[in-house]
């Protein structure tokens, strides 16, 4: 937390957050710069568990060495377009090739990256974005301010809008203005105080004017060299790349893993350097093998239940109530998680300064459930959830939720659908269904979830009293005003909220023994949130 000086007001982020130089995160929710010391991590909330938590070696990082990285979750599909990346897969290359103006650290703070300062008016109208000088593309052109001006435009084209414009759905598009040729201007159509927050998401990697997907150029670690979708993609070292010291790997090979078997087998037979997104089934094979290491982090990546608000028979809040007190959360995590997860109250935004710990945490309740079932003419209630192995823990909740509502006479049926699909056209028309998220700031997470103008507003949630308090919460830089208004919000969640949130997954890659650099991160982002910059091989 930044404080200014004892007469003024505590200046505010989006939820109370401060910039400290840049988000060594994610590689993007992971893209960031900046390790965390032994101390830092070993704070984070629930234990690390990693068999030897790489990257904290006293011995010197070594130059020289390809990495290959076996991630999960390619296709035909797969792109180069930092600004429309879809999978993981997609993520890690794109965070690689390029940086954010302002990134999530593995501790969960807010870092610069390539902006040097990100700055409000008193009345959050009106942003300053400051560049770093002397940090060029990968072809040798300087980044400016104008290709800051051109990624926003580019995002929010409204002929075909990417994943990213309903962040930005507050900015002025047409008063957006390069100040000098570091230094870009931004208005607002209304306050935005979370602005930094909101540009902190991933969606918002920087890229040339004129970008070309299909040979990017950008300011990251590594440089293209080829790629083949569905099977690998293969990037080298950019040797005046701004963060100095940085890459110590010359080439970075990205090679798409059928599953999660290959994965593992991979890794233990050394074919793999590392590998992502593992569940925790896999853990003894690993820990048993001599070569392979697990990286594990207690992270606030989160796998609701969405019950559509504007679809019976969840308009009515007493059956939303009802399901959200059916779930022993415990014991989900125990048969779902294998024991691997923190307890969720029913709001997100589990490492934001300003999460809520005061809110009474709800527990099952059968007998509460059935008078509220009853109450609303639901009794004996059958319903169908729409579910899939999109994540790890999202089908194995499905079947723990069928078991326990069984107790409050609901009849849940599983429509277990494919994960090529899951997330095709009726994605957002479901009554009762599953997603997941990785971990963001509070008010960045609304705009992308929670508001009626929300580009994947899942429960359809609608709050007038909501909206009215994400736009007071908005248009105020004083951090205590601001965080009352945010635990308001978080209580409407909690109450009358389409999402069920019952926990906060823990995350697990692997890596060989010599691959030293990755560390866990708050965010939910496997592999450090794939900063393979920090990654070096002994």
């Amino acid at each position: 937390m930044t404080h200014v000086h004892h007469e003024a007001p505590e200046q505010a982020t989006c939820s109370g957050g401060a910039p400290l130089s840049r988000r060594a995160v994610l590689g993007g929710m992971a893209k960031g710069t900046g390790l965390l010391g032994v101390g830092a991590l070993l704070g984070i909330r629930g234990s690390l568990h990693a068999v030897g938590v790489n990257g904290f070696s006293e011995a010197k990082p070594k130059r020289g060495g390809t990495l290959k990285a076996g991630i999960a979750g390619g296709g035909a599909s797969d792109n180069l377009d930092a600004n429309n990346a879809f999978t993981n897969i997609d993520w890690s290359r794109s965070f690689n090739l390029c940086n954010g103006l302002i990134e999530i650290a593995p501790d969960f703070s807010l870092q610069y990256s390539l902006a040097e300062e990100i700055t409000p008016n008193p009345k959050a109208t009106m942003w300053t974005i400051r560049l770093k000088k002397g940090i060029t593309f990968h072809n040798g052109k300087t980044l400016t301010a104008d290709d800051v001006i051109f990624t926003f435009k580019r995002i929010w084209n409204p002929k075909s809008p990417l994943e990213g414009a309903g962040g930005l759905s507050y900015v002025d598009m047409n008063a957006l203005r390069a100040v000098d040729t570091y230094t870009v201007e931004v208005p607002m159509h209304k306050p935005l105080a979370c602005l930094k927050e909101v540009l902190a998401d991933t969606f918002y990697l920087i890229v040339p004017v004129g970008f070309d997907p299909k040979h990017p150029v950008g300011t990251g670690p590594f440089m293209y060299k080829s790629f083949t979708p569905g099977v690998e993609s293969v990037f080298t070292r950019n040797q005046n790349y701004w963060e100095t010291g940085l890459p110590y790997l010359d080439e970075l090979d990205i090679i798409d893993a059928s599953d999660p078997a290959s994965q593992v087998d991979g890794v233990i037979s050394g074919a793999f350097d590392c590998v992502d997104q593992l569940n925790a089934s896999y853990l003894s094979s690993l820990r048993s093998s001599s070569g392979a290491r697990v990286l594990q982090a207690a992270s606030s990546e989160w796998v609701p239940f969405v019950m559509q608000e504007n679809l019976a028979p969840f308009t009515d809040n007493r059956v939303r109530q009802a399901m959200k007190l059916i779930i022993n959360r415990r014991e989900m995590i125990d048969e779902a998680l294998d024991g691997y997860g923190r307890v969720g109250n029913d709001f997100f935004g589990l490492y934001d300064p300003v999460y809520d710990t005061d809110i009474p945490q709800r527990h099952q309740d059968i007998a509460q459930a059935k008078s509220l079932l009853k109450a609303a003419g639901r009794s004996d209630l059958t319903i169908t959830l729409d579910t899939s192995a999109v994540s790890n823990g999202v089908l194995q909740s499905a079947t723990v939720l069928a078991q326990q509502a069984k107790a409050a006479g609901v009849t849940v049926r599983l429509n277990n659908m494919s994960p090529s699909s899951y997330f095709g056209p009726t994605y957002l028309h479901r009554p009762f269904s599953q997603s997941y998220w990785l971990g963001q700031y509070y008010l960045a997470q609304v705009t992308q979830s929670n508001l009626p103008s929300s580009p994947l507003n899942e429960p359809h949630f609608i709050d007038d009293h909501y909206a009215a308090l994400f736009a007071e919460a908005n248009a105020t830089l004083n951090a205590a005003k601001q965080r009352d208004l945010i635990h308001e919000m978080m209580l409407i969640d909690h109450n009358d909220g389409g999402y069920i949130i019952w926990a906060f997954n823990d995350v697990f890659d692997s890596y060989r023994s010599y691959v030293h650099g990755l560390v866990p991160n708050r965010a939910g982002w496997s592999l450090g949130g794939y900063r393979f910059k920090d990654v070096w091989i002994d």
